[in-house]
C-alpha cells in the first residue's frame, strides 16, 4: 500500500519529534549526572612560569581556599565557576584565570601571570611596575622583576591611578597635565623590542623639563632623549652612534652626555 504524501510528511515529523524529545532527555540526564559529580581535584597551571616568578601552586590554591565556598567534596551544582573566575582575576599579579570542570571531578585552573615591562619609582619613593597591558601593577614580596627602572620626576601615585590603564590616564583632561607615563611606557617598548637597546638601556630618569634621560650598562653618559615623538629616528641614531662612533674609538667614557633631540645628528658633551 503506498502511503498519501500527506502521511509520509506527517510520519517525517513525528519521527523527529521523538528523535528531539530522546535527545532532549538524554542531555538533561547527562546534565543532572554532571550536577552531582563531586569536586575531588583540585589542578593549577601556571602558564608562563618561565617569565616570571609572582605565583606558585600553592599560592593560588591559598587564594582559592581563602574563599567562603569550598571546592573540593562539593558537588558542581554548588560550585560558582563564574565568580571564581571573577575572583582570580582581582588577584594583582595574575592577567587572566580560567576555571572548569571535568566528569572525573578534577576542577582545572589555568592562570596567567601579569608581565611587568617598566617599574616607576615616584617623586615620593612609592613604587610600582607598568605591565604590558598598559596596566599599573603593584609590586610582589615573593619576586623582583628584572625590567627597566624609571624615575625622578614622576607624580602619579599607585592608588589613585591603579584603577586607569596608562592610555586612559594620558587622554584624560585631568591626569595628562603631570603625566609622564606614558612617555615612559612607550620609549621602554620600543627598547624591548630591540635586542641591542635592550641590552644597553637600564635605566629612564624623568627630569625637571618633564624630559626622559637614559642611562646605559655601561659606559657613564647620560643619553637625553626628550619626549617619546620620533622613536624610530632618535633610537637608530643612538645605535648607529654607538656602533660607528663609540665602538670605533674605544671611548664609552669620554662623554659625560649625548643629545639625540636635534634632527638628523647626535649632540656630544664632552667630560
Amino acid at each position: 500500500m503506498t502511503l498519501k504524501p500527506e502521511y509520509k510528511k506527517w510520519i517525517r515529523l513525528s519521527t523527529w519529534v521523538l528523535v528531539l524529545a530522546v535527545l532532549l532527555f538524554s542531555l538533561g540526564f547527562a546534565a543532572k549526572k554532571e550536577r552531582e559529580i563531586v569536586a575531588t581535584t583540585l589542578n593549577i597551571d601556571i602558564l608562563n612560569n618561565e617569565e616570571n616568578l609572582f605565583l606558585d601552586e600553592n599560592e593560588v590554591k591559598g587564594f582559592v581556599e581563602q574563599r567562603e565556598e569550598a571546592i573540593l567534596g562539593q558537588t558542581y551544582n554548588r560550585l560558582n565557576i563564574p565568580e571564581l573566575e571573577k575572583a582570580l582575576n582581582t588577584h594583582p599579579a595574575i592577567e587572566n584565570a580560567e576555571v572548569s570542570a571535568t566528569l572525573n571531578g578534577e576542577v582545572n585552573v589555568e592562570v596567567t601571570q601579569r608581565t611587568p615591562l617598566v617599574r616607576i619609582i615616584n617623586k615620593d619613593g612609592e613604587s610600582y611596575y607598568i605591565d604590558k597591558q598598559s596596566k599599573l601593577m603593584p609590586l610582589n614580596q615573593n619576586y623582583s622583576a628584572r625590567v627597566i627602572v624609571a624615575n625622578g620626576e614622576i607624580f602619579e601615585p599607585y592608588d589613585r591611578r591603579s584603577m586607569y590603564t596608562v592610555e586612559q590616564i594620558s587622554k584624560s583632561e585631568t591626569f595628562k597635565q603631570v603625566s609622564v607615563l606614558d612617555d615612559i611606557l612607550a620609549v621602554t617598548q620600543y627598547i624591548q623590542s630591540d635586542s641591542l637597546l635592550n641590552a644597553l638601556i637600564h635605566q629612564i630618569y624623568v627630569n625637571k623639563e618633564q624630559e626622559l634621560e637614559l642611562f646605559p650598562m655601561f659606559g657613564c653618559q647620560k643619553i637625553v632623549f626628550g619626549n617619546s615623538q620620533a622613536l624610530a629616528e632618535k633610537f637608530n641614531k643612538l645605535k648607529l652612534f654607538y656602533k660607528q662612533g663609540i665602538n670605533k674609538t674605544d671611548s664609552w667614557n669620554k662623554y659625560s652626555s649625548l643629545n639625540l633631540k636635534y634632527k638628523n645628528m647626535v649632540v656630544c658633551t664632552k667630560k
